[in-house]
C-alpha cells in the first residue's frame, strides 16, 4: 500500500511540477521580449499561438510513443530528449531576434519562441498525457483523468503566483535561473519515472474491457469543444489587453478561469451540472454578446469586466464539463488528449493568424460566441435519447431562436461600427478605422474604440492641433516654450496622424517613431498634417525603444512620448531603462512630455519614481474638453533638468504627489 501511494505521489508531483513550469514560463518569456515587438496585446495573442502549437505536437508524440514504441523504446527515447533539453538552460531569447523594423511580428515571435525555449516546452507539453499512460499501464484499475485536472491545477496555481509572489519580487534573469533550477529537477523526477517503466507491458494490450473505438464523429467533437473555448478566451484577452493595458493581471484572469473549468470538470463529474450551467451559458453568451455594443465607457470597469469573465467562465465550463462526459478508455487516453490539443490549436491558429491578417475587423470574439452555442448544443441535444420527442423538438428550435438572436446582435454591431468608415483596415497591432463625421467638418482615426487624432477639414483650420495635443496641453505649452528659444530638434513616440507636426516651422526638424505601418500609411493619405507641415520630418518605422537603443544621441529639445495600443500605454515604454534612453536623447535642457491620459491606470507614480531616480523636476499639465474645437481633456507629465522652464512652462501645471 505505501508503495502505491509513494508511486501515485511520484506521479502527481512530476505532473504538477510540469503544469507548474510550463505556464510560469508562458508570463516569464512574454516579459522578456514585450519591449522588443511594441508591448503590443497581440503578442500575448501570438505567444499563445505557439503555447498551443507546441502543445499539439507534445500531445503527437505522447500519443505516437505509447501507441508504436515498446516501453523500453519509451524510456529510451523519453530520456534522451530530457537530457537534451537540459543542455538548453537557462532560457534566455538571443539578441539577434530583436526586430530591426519591418518583419512580419507573428513569424519572427514564433521563431524566437522555437529557438528560446522550443524543446524544454516541448518536453513538459508531453508530461501530462505521457504519464497519465505510464501511470495507467502501471495501476490499470485506476482512473488517470483525475491526474489531468491536478495537472490544469498546477498551471493555474502557476499563473497566478506570477504577477503576485515571483514577478514583483525577483528580477527577470533571477527568475530565468529559479525556472532552469525546477526544470532540472523536473527532469529528473520524469527520468525516473521513465527508467522504472521500462520493463512494463503497453497500456494497448492491458484493455481486456476497452469498449467500442471512438468514431471520428467523436473525435470531431472533442476538438470543436476544445476549440471553443480557446477562441474565446484569445479574443476577449485580446480584447481587454487592447482597451486596458497589457499586463499580467489582464491577461491572467481569463487563462486562469480556463485552467479552472479544467479542474472543476476532470476532478469529479458533480461540479458541472446541465441543468445549472445550460441556462446559464444562454444568459453568458447574450451578456458576451451585448457587452461590446455597450462601448467599455457604459459601465464602470469592475462591472463590464465581472460581467465578461463570469460569461465566459461558463462558457468554458459547459464545453469543458461535455469533454469531460465524453472521457474515453483509458487504452485512448491520449489520441482524446491530441484532439484537445488539435481544437486549442485551430482555436489559437483562428484568433493569432487568420484573423489579424485576413479579417478587417475584430470579427473573432463574435465568431466565437455563435460557435460555442452551436458545438454545445450539438453536443447536449443528441444525447438526449431518454426526452420526449417534442422535448426534444422545442429544445432545437429554442437552440435555433438563440444563436439567431446572437447573431443578429453581433451582425448588427459590427455593421454599425464600419458604417460610414472611408477607411477600415487590420494588422498584427488592432483595427484602424477613418470617419468623417456627419457634416463633414472633421475627420477621425479610430484604433479600436480609442480616438487617435482627428482634423478640421476646413481650409482655414487644418493646422489646428486637435485632441490631446492643443495649445493648452501639456505637449502644445513644451512646443511654445521651447520654440521661443529657437529652432526645434522634436522626437515624437507615437504618430498616430500626425498632429503634432502642426506644430512645426520652417527650420524645426521632427524626428516621428511608430511601430505600425499602417498607421504611417493612413497619416500620409488620409490626413494632411505631415504633408502641410514646414517642417522637416522624418518618421522611422519600428519599436520605438529598440530604434533609440541602437540611434546615437539625438539631442531633441522636445522628447514625446505618447505610444498608445487601444486605451493603454505600452508598459515597456515607462521601464527605468526605457527613460534613460530618453534622457540620453534630450539634451541637457531638454523636455520630455509623456502623455499619460488614461481611465484606466494612474501612471502618476511611475512618472514621479523615474523622475526622482533620473533627477528631474516633473510637473503635470491637466486641459480640459473643449468639444467645439476638437479639443479632449488630457494630462501630460513634463520632466526637464531646466529650471527656467520648471517656472515658465504653466500656471496651472502641478506636482504630481509622491508614489
Amino acid at each position: 500500500m505505501k508503495i502505491n501511494l509513494r508511486l501515485a505521489f511520484h506521479y502527481g508531483l512530476t505532473i504538477f511540477l510540469s503544469a507548474f513550469l510550463l505556464f510560469q514560463v508562458q508570463p516569464l518569456i512574454g516579459k522578456m521580449i514585450l519591449p522588443w515587438f511594441g508591448g503590443s496585446a497581440a503578442i500575448w495573442t501570438t505567444c499563445m499561438l505557439f503555447f498551443q502549437l507546441v502543445l499539439l505536437l507534445g500531445y503527437f508524440y505522447s500519443h505516437w510513443v505509447t501507441r508504436f514504441l515498446s516501453p523500453s523504446r519509451q524510456s529510451l527515447v523519453h530520456g534522451s530528449l530530457l537530457l537534451i533539453s537540459l543542455l538548453l538552460i537557462p532560457i534566455s531569447p538571443s539578441l539577434d531576434w530583436k526586430p530591426m523594423g519591418a518583419e512580419n511580428p507573428t513569424l519572427r515571435i514564433l521563431g524566437l519562441l522555437t529557438v528560446s525555449i522550443g524543446l524544454p516546452y516541448f518536453v513538459l507539453s508531453t508530461t501530462g498525457p505521457l504519464l497519465q499512460a505510464w501511470f495507467a499501464r502501471e495501476r490499470s484499475g485506476l482512473v488517470p483523468y483525475r491526474l489531468f485536472a491536478l495537472s490544469n491545477f498546477g498551471s493555474m496555481l502557476a499563473l497566478l503566483a506570477y504577477p503576485v509572489a515571483v514577478e514583483p519580487i525577483f528580477p527577470t534573469l533571477w527568475q530565468s535561473y529559479l525556472w532552469s533550477g525546477l526544470y532540472a529537477c523536473f527532469a529528473a523526477a520524469c527520468a525516473l519515472l521513465a527508467w522504472r517503466g521500462r520493463k512494463g507491458i503497453p497500456i494497448v494490450q492491458q484493455a481486456h474491457h476497452e469498449g467500442p473505438a471512438p468514431r471520428w464523429t467523436d473525435r470531431v467533437l472533442w476538438a470543436a469543444l476544445a476549440a471553443c473555448p480557446s477562441i474565446l478566451m484569445v479574443a476577449d484577452t485580446s480584447f481587454l489587453t487592447t482597451n486596458i493595458a497589457p499586463v499580467p493581471m489582464i491577461w491572467v484572469a481569463p487563462l486562469a478561469l480556463y485552467l479552472l473549468s479544467f479542474i472543476l470538470s476532470f476532478e469529479r463529474r458533480g461540479w458541472y451540472q446541465r441543468k445549472v450551467f445550460l441556462p446559464l451559458l444562454v444568459l453568458g453568451l447574450g451578456a458576451l454578446a451585448y457587452l461590446p455594443t455597450m462601448g467599455i465607457n457604459e459601465l464602470p470597469l469592475y462591472v463590464s469586466m465581472g460581467i465578461n469573465l463570469t460569461a465566459f467562465f461558463v462558457a468554458c465550463m459547459v464545453c469543458h464539463g461535455e469533454l469531460a462526459r465524453l472521457q474515453p478508455h483509458p487504452s485512448h487516453l491520449t489520441g482524446y488528449y491530441l484532439m484537445l490539443a488539435v481544437g486549442g490549436v485551430v482555436g489559437g491558429f483562428f484568433v493569432g493568424v487568420i484573423a489579424p491578417y485576413w479579417f478587417n475587423s475584430n470579427y473573432e470574439l463574435s465568431i466565437g460566441i455563435f460557435l460555442t452555442g452551436l458545438v454545445a448544443a450539438i453536443a447536449v441535444i443528441p444525447k438526449m435519447a431518454h426526452a420526449r420527442p417534442l422535448l426534444r423538438g422545442v429544445s432545437i428550435v429554442f437552440t435555433a431562436a438563440v444563436l439567431f438572436a446572437l447573431a443578429w446582435l453581433r451582425i448588427d454591431d459590427h455593421m454599425e461600427e464600419t458604417r460610414g468608415a472611408e477607411v477600415t483596415a487590420r494588422n498584427f497591432y488592432g483595427t484602424l478605422q477613418v470617419f468623417n463625421n456627419v457634416k463633414g467638418e472633421y475627420r477621425t482615426m479610430l484604433h479600436g474604440q480609442i480616438t487617435h487624432g482627428r482634423q478640421n477639414t476646413a481650409p482655414d483650420k487644418l493646422d489646428l492641433p486637435t485632441t490631446y495635443y492643443s495649445l493648452d496641453g501639456g505637449a502644445g505649452k513644451a512646443m511654445q516654450i521651447k520654440a521661443a528659444q529657437g529652432p526645434l530638434r522634436v522626437g515624437v513616440i507615437g504618430l498616430g496622424v500626425g498632429t503634432l507636426v502642426s506644430y512645426g516651422r520652417k527650420d524645426d526638424y521632427f524626428r516621428l517613431y511608430e511601430i505600425d505601418p499602417m498607421v504611417i500609411d493612413i497619416a500620409h493619405k488620409n490626413f494632411s498634417f505631415l504633408s502641410r507641415t514646414a517642417a522637416a520630418t522624418e518618421i522611422i518605422l519600428g519599436d520605438a525603444r529598440l530604434q533609440l537603443e541602437k540611434e546615437p544621441a539625438q539631442l531633441f529639445d522636445v522628447l514625446l512620448v505618447d505610444a498608445f495600443s487601444g486605451d493603454s500605454v505600452p508598459i515597456h515604454l515607462l521601464t527605468r531603462e526605457a527613460f534613460a534612453q530618453y534622457f540620453r536623447h534630450l539634451k541637457p535642457k531638454g523636455v520630455l512630455a509623456v502623455h499619460i491620459t488614461n481611465r484606466f491606470l494612474d501612471l502618476r507614480p511611475v512618472v514621479k519614481t523615474a523622475a526622482d531616480h533620473f533627477s528631474r523636476d516633473v510637473r503635470l499639465v491637466d486641459s480640459e474638453s473643449i468639444p467645439e474645437k476638437l479639443v479632449f481633456r488630457s494630462r501630460w507629465a513634463l520632466l526637464s533638468n531646466d529650471p527656467a522652464f520648471s517656472k515658465t512652462h504653466t500656471s496651472a501645471a502641478q506636482r504630481p504627489s509622491p508614489a
